[in-house]
């Protein structure tokens, strides 16, 4: 169970209070992404004229299409002097936003902090490419990875992850593994601020309009372009909701000014009610994408997640 006293106003460091009032007066500022066309916003990212500015592309990046039983697929790959283990990243962005290429700086961090060739998956998005759509391709990446890390990068050591949408995408991916493939062998799961249930548990149902990166309407307007609602409780689309036998150990990480964190603390109470090792890592006054920004709690969490992965490739069991 997390410190209860994680989740008092008390305990936000008031260097993270004072950015986070910054980060809501520069939202206001803006249209909110629910009154917004997904192709506007899309454009924005790409111009860098959005909120996140310029995108800082990696010179150890290299665009690969991988040959799939659903076709060519795009990944980002970035291959370390010294490879200990392969990491599959699956981006976040709502199942709507994001690329493989948003992400370089962060993913060059892992790649040579974790001795990990990296492989982020570029998967198709909604609404033109709706549910099963990027499942479909990360499930397609997961193969080909599976059968081919050993050859391609000399270790069959892999840790799969995400964050938001792509920590979803990524239990989706481990179940369909599992039952379509007979395979468990993930050495272990990187989850951030995943987005487990899309009926909306409690603490996002309950957020609101107050816009911290997220807010009430903009996940039902990710929700109402990626999936029909008749079928948000179908563990395939909702994880909270499968059978978790099998899946490796994890790290969970959540803020607790993220709406979304129910569904990590509900994920986490079923690893473990699975018997499946986890941490839980939980930032007191972190937002949703808390680690994305340049503060000092950022880097705590990306260090932490960076021993994971490092202690995981050097030999942390799948029980």
């Amino acid at each position: 169970m997390p410190d209860p006293t994680l989740f008092d106003a008390n305990s936000i460091h008031p260097d993270v209070a004072a950015f986070n009032a910054e980060l809501e007066r520069l939202g206001a500022e803006a249209p909110p992404i629910h009154t917004l066309e997904p192709e506007t916003i899309r454009a924005a990212r790409e111009d860098g004229s959005g909120p996140a500015g310029p995108i800082i592309y990696s010179d150890m990046a290299e665009e690969r299409v991988i040959e799939t039983d659903i076709g060519g697929l795009p990944v980002r790959v970035f291959v370390p002097d010294t490879v200990k283990g392969v990491y599959l990243h699956i981006h976040g962005g709502g199942w709507v936003l994001g690329r493989a290429h948003h992400q370089d700086i962060r993913l060059e961090e892992i790649a040579k902090e974790c001795s990990a060739a990296v492989v982020s998956v570029d998967y198709r998005l909604a609404p033109e490419h709706p549910y099963p759509a990027g499942p479909d391709d990360c499930e397609a990446a997961a193969v080909w990875l599976v059968e081919n890390a050993k050859s391609e990068f000399g270790t069959d050591n892999i840790v799969i992850g995400g964050e938001s949408a792509g920590g979803h995408l990524s239990v989706s991916t481990m179940l369909r593994m599992r039952d379509k493939h007979d395979y468990t062998g993930f050495k272990g799961a990187n989850l951030l601020y995943g987005v487990y249930d899309l009926s909306m548990t409690p603490s996002q149902a309950n957020w609101g309009d107050r816009t911290l990166i997220l807010s009430t309407p903009i996940m039902a307007w990710f929700y109402d372009h990626y999936v029909p609602e008749d079928i948000r409780r179908d563990p395939d689309v909702s994880p909270i909701y499968a059978d978790l036998t099998g899946m490796p150990p994890a790290l969970f990480t959540v803020g607790t000014l993220d709406p979304l964190l129910d569904d990590t603390l509900f994920m986490r109470a079923r690893w473990a009610t699975a018997g499946i090792e986890s941490e839980l890592a939980v930032y007191p006054g972190a937002v949703h994408s808390f680690n994305d920004f340049p503060t000092d709690q950022a880097e705590q969490a990306n260090s932490r997640i960076n021993r994971f992965i490092t202690d995981t490739f050097n030999g942390r069991s799948n029980k």
